[in-house]
Order: structure tokens, then sequence, then C-alpha cells
């Protein structure tokens, strides 16, 4: 029996975590969600997650600062950022850093789910 997928979600908004979880439960992922980013970030210390989708603008640390971590820490977790601040600058900046991608608030939740299952295709 194959493993299954983990995925962990960090947004400080609630209701993001809430509609997210269940559609990719759904999908067959193990998810875990939080809301506090340090949390998240003491998760990663203890589990190894496939992806992480996690919010830019946060109390510290950051999704910036949230992604550099788990980079350093779990260098073969995919990191989604996602934002309601988008631009091209942060976009950018945040590609640079090594996100597997950048998506703007509010989006589609389908969407995002779609993106989740193609990054985690590889290795199955």
């Amino acid at each position: 029996m194959k493993a299954r997928k983990k995925v962990l979600l960090l947004d400080d908004e609630p209701i993001v975590c809430e509609r997210l979880k269940p559609a990719l439960e759904k999908l067959g992922f193990y998810v875990e969600s939080y809301t506090e980013s340090q949390k998240a970030v003491d998760r990663v210390m203890e589990e190894h997650f496939d992806v992480l989708v996690t919010d830019l603008k946060m109390r510290k640390p950051d999704g910036l600062e949230v992604m550099e971590f788990v980079r350093q820490h779990s260098p073969s977790t995919r990191v989604i950022i996602i934002t309601g601040f988008a631009t091209v600058e942060t976009a950018t900046e945040t590609m640079k850093s090594g996100a597997a991608d950048f998506i703007a608030k509010p989006f589609r939740i389908r969407d995002l789910c779609d993106l989740i299952v193609n990054l985690t295709k590889n290795g199955d």
C-alpha cells in the first residue's frame, strides 16, 4: 500500500484551512492545518511533509521565513505561497526564494488542489 502524501496548511485566517483541508483529504492527502506559524514550524521539526501551503503575511515568522526554515530542514518539501497581497515584486521574490508556486487570493480551491496533486505526482 502506498503511503499518503502529507500536506501542511498554514494560514492565519482559519477559514482558509477549514475550506482546504477537507478538499485535500477527499483527494487522499493526509492534512494538518495551523493558524499560528510557530506551531507549524515546530511540527516540521517532528514530521516530513510533501507540500507546505503557507500564507505570506502573518505574524512572525511570516510566510517567507517559514519557507526558508522548511527549505533548510526539509529540502524535499515543496512550498506554495498564497497571499492576498500579490504584486509582481512579491511573486518574483517568492519564486527566487524557492517557492514551487505563488497564488493570489482569492483563488479557486480546485486550482490549488490540482497544483498540489501535480507537485506530488513525482516519486509515485
